[in-house]
């Protein structure tokens, strides 16, 4: 009679381990999925936050440099292909966040274009609007690049967690799936050739 108390009391605790380490692997998954979904609201809403000050900056250009008609045309379209691509956090793969990035790129190599066009009109360079459009843009920059970093550092640690030894084994790969985080763009690991 003890001997079958013990083997049954063995039984239950097994299984009680079983269990609390189940639901320690689920809440922790949870926890950094939610994690990763909110750091890649941050990054979206970085990046809204770039596509709202373009408009203005726009304006401010077209005043001083109207006739500067294409680049800014080049401007607004990428701006209007950048914020219509919106990607549900929770299916981001690796092709969607290719697609989001070359938005995004087609935008930045937008603005790059317009702030060379600007170098050519000394009073819009001094403008106090766009001087502080222009700081307003820098910052937003930085916050992206901020932003992108700790959504991939989010996206690492989920993975770490999910494509652990007990986590594989116990978690549903279809909700628990692994996320792709941003890359550097192609041709990004050389310097740029500068000619004078």
């Amino acid at each position: 009679m003890k001997r079958s108390y013990i083997i049954l009391g063995s039984i239950g605790l097994l299984l009680l381990i079983g269990i609390i380490t189940y639901i320690s692997v689920y809440n922790k998954a949870v926890s950094l999925q939610e994690s990763v979904d909110e750091k890649w609201s941050n990054v979206q809403s970085a990046y809204q936050r770039r596509a709202d000050l373009v408009p203005n900056l726009v304006k401010t250009v077209k005043a001083y440099a109207s006739h500067e008609k294409e680049t800014l045309t080049a401007v607004i379209e990428a701006r209007s292909k950048a914020t219509a691509v919106n990607i549900d956090p929770s299916k981001l793969d690796a092709e969607s966040i290719q697609k989001f990035q070359e938005a995004q790129s087609g935008l930045s190599s937008a603005l790059s274009k317009l702030m060379v066009v600007v170098e050519q009109y000394p009073d819009l360079k001094a403008n106090k609007n766009f001087l502080e459009l222009q700081a307003q843009l820098e910052g937003t920059e930085n916050r992206i690049k901020q932003e992108r970093d700790k959504y991939n550092e989010a996206i690492k640690e989920y993975n770490t967690h999910i494509r652990g030894f007990f986590s594989s084994m116990l978690l549903n790969k279809e909700t628990f799936s692994k996320r792709t985080g941003f890359k550097a763009e192609a041709g990004s690991d050389k310097a740029p050739e500068v000619k004078f």
